[in-house]
């Protein structure tokens, strides 16, 4: 008897709906209203999206939810370096917020991106950007004693 395999998928399909994205992100968040999630995550995902790139970016993309992968995807990504410090002051300067408001949304939102990109890309996510980017997305950055 002579067994098949159907042939891997392409397309990574998402662990979770943009639903379920935005509810985490408003827990975590301890925001009001969905509304409000969803406007934080508009704002963080398309900043994400400006400094994120090569294959770390198609790999995040694919792993979102559709409606957060196409905020993601559609910035067009920043020649300059930016270190997460610059990222959150850039952030609040584009939003009206202040710094601590917008550390806090940016932590919201990038912790829940840390669990749907998995350690793995996260971590190749990580080694590509700047300094600083760690503690946005929960995780303690390690430096090197000189």
């Amino acid at each position: 008897m002579q067994t098949t395999t159907a042939p891997a998928t392409v397309t990574t399909l998402p662990a979770m709906s943009y639903g379920q994205l935005l509810e985490q992100v408003r827990y975590h968040g301890a925001y009001p209203t969905r509304e409000r999630a969803e406007e934080v995550v508009f704002t963080v995902l398309a900043a994400l999206g400006r400094r994120v790139t090569g294959e770390e970016r198609v790999e995040l993309a694919a792993r979102l939810p559709r409606e957060a992968a196409q905020i993601f995807a559609a910035q067009i990504p920043a020649t300059d370096s930016m270190t997460g410090w610059a990222f959150v002051r850039d952030l609040a300067t584009r939003t009206g917020g202040t710094l601590a408001t917008t550390r806090w949304d940016a932590g919201s939102v990038l912790g829940v991106v840390a669990r749907i990109a998995g350690p793995d890309l996260l971590d190749r996510i990580l080694a590509r950007l700047p300094s600083g980017y760690a503690i946005l997305f929960g995780r303690a950055e390690l430096t090197q004693a000189a």
